[in-house]
This record gives structure tokens, sequence and C-alpha cells, in this order.
């Protein structure tokens, strides 16, 4: 079931599910404007289809007492599959890693990291992502504000199928 593929009803389902994860099912095909066993049966094959891939809450940061947010750019000694995956593999079981992109160009990786205070991300930087086999450079930028953060994805830009025609 390919993002073109999708109808109204079913884009119109995703974009309520991604605005609110907790909608009961009734009230979703009320907004939707169907009844709630074929809204069901569509929630269902949407997420069938691996493009409902799960529901979290949101939390803050912050008022968790996560204070800092830095973007580590890494670069590997080898690019070679096994030693990607090895990485992938090791950042995925970091707890402060929350985001790790494999990018093509100078930089290797791009990850977002989160930690309460900024000696313990250097304890991490120093300790584990520098301390990583194959791991031969590291270049750190803090955050300063975040003007911006837009979980999801701008469903509105969906092509319609031709059926919505």
């Amino acid at each position: 079931m390919p993002g073109s593929k999708l109808d109204a009803i079913d884009r119109q389902i995703l974009a309520e599910l991604q605005a609110d994860g907790r909608i009961t099912n009734v009230e979703l095909s009320r907004r939707v404007g169907i009844s709630a066993p074929p809204c069901l049966r569509r929630v269902r094959a949407l997420e069938e289809a691996g493009l409902v891939t799960g529901y979290h809450a949101e939390l803050d940061g912050r008022a968790l007492g996560f204070d800092v947010t830095v973007f580590a750019m890494v670069g590997l000694r080898s690019q070679a599959g096994a030693d990607l995956v090895d990485f992938e593999r090791r950042a995925g079981e970091w707890p402060l890693v929350r985001d790790c992109f494999m990018l093509n160009g100078e930089v290797d990786f791009l990850l977002r990291c989160v930690a309460p205070d900024l000696s313990s991300f250097q304890q991490f930087l120093t300790d584990e992502l520098t301390a990583a086999p194959n791991v031969a450079n590291v270049k750190t930028q803090l955050v300063v504000r975040t003007s911006k953060r837009a979980p999801g994805l701008p469903l509105d830009l969906i092509v319609p199928s031709e059926d919505d025609a």
C-alpha cells in the first residue's frame, strides 16, 4: 500500500492518528466520516502495511531534566557493510542517542543525543562514542534553541490517487 495508492479517507485517518495517537476508533470514524467497523479495518490495514509503525507519547525533555541536546557527526575508519551495521547496532544500544542517521558524504553518521547536562554528554562522548571500534572522528554541535520540531510527516503532500479524482 504505497503512499500514492492511499485514498482520501486513508490519508485522513493517518493525519488524525498522527495528530492524536490516543484517539478512540469511534471518534476517529466520526472525524473521517465512516462508521466504526470499516474505520477499524482501515486502521489495521494501514498498520499491517507498515504505514503506522507505532504509537507513543511525546515527552518534554527539558521538563524531565534533559537540558542538553547535541548533534554528533561521526566519521568511521571503514565503511564496509559489516562495519556500518556494527556501528548502527552499537548506536541503537546507547540510551543518549535518540536518532541515528547514516549519511552520504564526508560524515558517515549523524546522531541526535540528549543528556541531563553537558558533563553527562561529555562522559558519553569520551567513554563510549569516541572509544567505539572503527570511530575515526566525532564533531559535535550543541543545540542552543529548538525553533521548530515537527514530528510526523507532512501528509498533505501525498499525491491523491486517481480514484480520488
